[in-house]
């Protein structure tokens, strides 16, 4: 059976990305899947001072050691300012700093919204960029634009166009565990 850990770019107790990815969890039938919800791992910035002062916090260590286990992420990138929140960078920056191939081998479900038309697609971008460089394969992307009215946490995307996007991105990441 193949594995997946889930998660939002966010730290956010109330992240809409997190919605999203808790919505998608559920959609992924026969894959074992471990949630996680990011405002319980507070990591410090990342620096090379504090780094070589403090090391690796055993969260972190354990982080990147579930990730490099997994057969694939299912991630939902929030943009702050156009960008992916700082939050997301720096969890990347700690992930690649304990092995820089983190994310080798590893199927990626890209995934972002927002509140605005765009749907993050910046933060998309940026973040498929980000990942690729740690080996991670990024397989599917979506992006979901006008959170706020296009979502219902029960029954999912309202849009027919979108849902059908985003049904097609779960299963072509399915399809490449």
């Amino acid at each position: 059976m193949s594995s997946v850990i889930a998660f939002a770019g966010s730290n956010s107790s109330t992240s809409i990305n997190f919605k999203l990815v808790s919505y998608t969890v559920n959609q992924l039938e026969g894959i074992n899947c471990e949630h996680l919800n990011m405002s319980l791992y507070p990591f410090p910035m990342f620096s090379e001072d504090y780094e070589k002062e403090n090391g690796y916090s055993n969260s972190l260590v354990e982080l990147c050691n579930d990730i490099k286990k997994v057969n694939g992420l299912l991630v939902s990138v929030n943009e702050h300012n156009g960008y992916p929140s700082a939050y997301f960078k720096n969890l990347v920056d700690w992930l690649s700093r304990v092995d820089k191939n983190f994310l080798a081998n590893t199927k990626i479900l890209l995934m972002a919204t927002s509140p605005g038309k765009r749907g993050a697609q910046n933060s998309l971008s940026a973040s498929e960029k980000l990942l690729t460089r740690f080996g991670g394969e990024v397989v599917a992307t979506f992006s979901l634009p006008s959170f706020y009215e296009q979502f219902d946490d029960k029954s999912g995307i309202k849009d027919v166009t979108l849902n059908a996007a985003y049904k097609e991105a779960i299963g072509t990441f399915i399809s490449k565990l």
